[in-house]
Order: C-alpha cells, then sequence, then structure tokens
C-alpha cells in the first residue's frame, strides 16, 4: 500500500478516536452540570438537562437500532447476536458499539498490507453511519444543551466554571461533527479531488457562525420568557416539519420509520439549514434563512425591550454587536462557499456497489458495499453538474443500483 493511503487510513483512525472522545467528553460535561444543579437545589435544571440528554440518546438508538436491522445479513461477518444489540440499543450503547466497530475495523484495514476493496468499502460504510448519527445527536443533544446553558447563566447573572466547561465541550462537540459531516459528503463523491481543504474550512465556519447568533437569540428569549419558550419552539417546530413532509423524504428503510428521520430534520432546522431533497436547493434555501432571520429578529426585539428584567452580572450589551458581527461573516461565507467552492458531481450508478449487499458469486466479481442513506444526502448537498441533471437513473429500486 502506498505510504499516502497508509497515512489516510491512519487519519481517519486517530479521527475515529478523537470523534468518540469528544462525545464522552460533552456527555461528560452535561452529567456534571446536572449533578452540579441538583447540588445547588436547582432541580428544574437539573431535569432539563437530563431531559435533553435522555431524548436525544433514545433517538440516536433507534436511528441506528433501525439501519442494523435493515442492513443485509451477511454485510457486518462477525457482531454480536440480534438480541444482544437490541440489549446494547436499550441500554443506551448503541452509538459506543458502532464506534468500537468502525476503529476495529480501521485497525484491520490499516495492518493489511494490500487491504481488499471491500475491506475499504465497508470501513466506509461504518464510518458514514457514525457521521450521519453525531450530526443528528450534535442539532438534538448539544445545540439545545448550549442554550440551555446559556440562558441558565443569563438568567442567574453568573458564570460557573463547569457551565464554561459544558460550552467549549459543546462548541466543540458542534464543530466536530460538522467537519465529519463535510468530510463523510466527501466520501461519497465520484470524483473526490473536487472537494478540498479550503471548502471544508469555509464549509465549516459559516455553519458555526450562523448557529451561534440563532443559538444566541432563542437563548435570550429563553432567559426572559422560560415558560415560552417551549411553546416557540413547537410553533415553529411543527412548520418545519410540515415542510419537510412536503419536500418527500425517502431516508429510512420503512415509511413507519422515515417520521423519526423528518422530526429530527425539523429540529435541525430550528437551529440551521439541512437539504433533505433534490432540486430547487437555492429557492428551499433562502425561504428557510429568511424563515429563521425573521424569528430571530422578533426574538432579539424582545429582549432588547425587557433586558432589564435580567440580572446585570453579565455584559449583555456586548453579546448583540458579537453577534451581528458573526451572523453577517457566517453570511458572507456562505455566499462565497456557494458561488466558487460548492462542486457539481457527475453521479453516475456504480454497477459493483449496492445498498450494503454483498454478492457471493465469485471473489473476484463481490459488489462492494456503499451507503445508501448518506450517498442520497450527499446527492442532495452537491447538485448534478448541468450536462448531467437528466432524468432519474433507470433500474435504481429501493436505493440499489
Amino acid at each position: 500500500m502506498p505510504w499516502s493511503s497508509r497515512a489516510a487510513l491512519l487519519r481517519d483512525l486517530v479521527l475515529c478516536v478523537l470523534g468518540t472522545a469528544a462525545f464522552l467528553l460533552d456527555l461528560g460535561a452535561d452529567l456534571w452540570a446536572a449533578v452540579q444543579y441538583a447540588l445547588d437545589g436547582c432541580y428544574l435544571w437539573a431535569a432539563l438537562v437530563l431531559a435533553l440528554l435522555g431524548l436525544a440518546s433514545v433517538a440516536l438508538q433507534l436511528f441506528s437500532w433501525l439501519w442494523l436491522r435493515a442492513d443485509p445479513a451477511g454485510l457486518h461477518g462477525s457482531q454480536p447476536p440480534r438480541r444482544c444489540l437490541a440489549l446494547l440499543h436499550l441500554l443506551q450503547l448503541g452509538y459506543l458499539y458502532r464506534c468500537v466497530q468502525e476503529l476495529r475495523q480501521g485497525l484491520l484495514v490499516w495492518q493489511q498490507e494490500e487491504p481488499s476493496e471491500f475491506d475499504l468499502a465497508y470501513a466506509d460504510f461504518l464510518s458514514l453511519d457514525i457521521s450521519m448519527l453525531r450530526l443528528f445527536e450534535t442539532f438534538l443533544e448539544t445545540a439545545p444543551q448550549l442554550t440551555l446553558v446559556l440562558a441558565i447563566m443569563l438568567q442567574s447573572g453568573r458564570a460557573e466554571y463547569y457551565q464554561w466547561f459544558g460550552i467549549c465541550t459543546s462548541f466543540l462537540g458542534i464543530s466536530w461533527a460538522l467537519l465529519d459531516y463535510h468530510r463523510a459528503l466527501r466520501t461519497c463523491l465520484p470524483s473526490k479531488p473536487l472537494l478540498g481543504l479550503g471548502s471544508s474550512v469555509i464549509y465549516f465556519l459559516w455553519n458555526l457562525l450562523l448557529l451561534w447568533p440563532r443559538v444566541l437569540a432563542v437563548a435570550l428569549f429563553s432567559a426572559l420568557f422560560p415558560s415560552y419558550v417551549a411553546l416557540h419552539f413547537l410553533g415553529l417546530w411543527l412548520v418545519l416539519l410540515l415542510w419537510v413532509w412536503l419536500q418527500g423524504t425517502d431516508f429510512m428503510p420503512d415509511p413507519s420509520s422515515e417520521w423519526l428521520y423528518r422530526v429530527t430534520v425539523a429540529t435541525i432546522l430550528y437551529f440551521s439549514w439541512f437539504n433533505v431533497a433534490e432540486g430547487h436547493t437555492l429557492g428551499r434555501a433562502t425561504i428557510h434563512f429568511a424563515f429563521l432571520l425573521t424569528d430571530s429578529i422578533l426574538l432579539v426585539v424582545t429582549w432588547m425591550t425587557h433586558s432589564s428584567w435580567l440580572p446585570s452580572g453579565i455584559p449583555l450589551q456586548l453579546w448583540l454587536p458579537v453577534g451581528c458581527g458573526c451572523f453577517f461573516l457566517g453570511l458572507a461565507l456562505r455566499l462565497v462557499y456557494y458561488r466558487w467552492l460548492h462542486p457539481s458531481c457527475c453521479w453516475k450508478p456504480d454497477p459493483d456497489q449496492v445498498d450494503g449487499a454483498r454478492s457471493l458469486l465469485s471473489p473476484e466479481g463481490y459488489q462492494l458495499p456503499q451507503n445508501r442513506r448518506m450517498t442520497r444526502l450527499a446527492q442532495n448537498f452537491f447538485p448534478k453538474a448541468k450536462d448531467e441533471a437528466a432524468s432519474p437513473v433507470k433500474g435504481e429500486v429501493n436505493g440499489v443500483l
């Protein structure tokens, strides 16, 4: 194996370990905060932290279990019996099991002098699922937890050391999920060199810079009106859920589990943009951007007219200029990315790849596993080249090419 390929495999192993460590660090920070709130007598805050953590964990295990159950029986080779896997997911350990599985497959590939194409494709298959789960966890748990801790700091007028630690771990988790998701989308590209390091950095920056003002606006409103923020979220979430449903998503293995995906995407759209369907991406992104911007402005205006209700221990007047600066810088970087760095791809069917299935006809003629879930998202994210944007590919049935 060439040194460049071996170095790339080693880099992927290191990223896998660091990603798992970031997940555990963020989990530890949330549990630490919940314990501290309980010790201080703030039982409602502790309950909210644990509720957000529990709901996100249950959703994550459901996604992982549904995907494992939908994968063909012979894809994953030697793995625990289905009852053991179900027990792991019931104990909220399914995501960590996948991380260990990915690390083991990565070590197997890295140790081989000439790894087979199937082993390489299977390692990518596992990595793509984990990247998707990590992104879901970020917007189901990390972003809401960041909003909650900021609201608590604003409402109490003080910032404890464990809260700053939680903010740092939240930003680390969000940053890692965004970078890893972009790397996963790059893996699905038919021509990987089309996406370079510069575009990944710009993609990460504009997402993070636009996410921060949104989180700040919701946190300010939550600090002022903690009883009404749930109604605000529910109202917007229902509108976004209807919008996702109208776009006709087809991500999960069956129609019933598709609603779990739609519910999750609606939550993501409450904080940031997420493309779920092909065609007219610019129009949908503009509508979503205007919708969130209008809502955030209304939340900030509400804060400005009632800011005297909050304690004066935190310099609130500095937060609004910082949030505005992040917003305009993130908007400029977003325009730069989509104008010059967002590639168009020639998506063509690969006869040697199917969705997690392997032909047993011959050792030389087996088919490579393809993660249909992530590939479909990549097709939505990276538009087709003009000469390839024709009718759908013939022979694509239920995600199998």
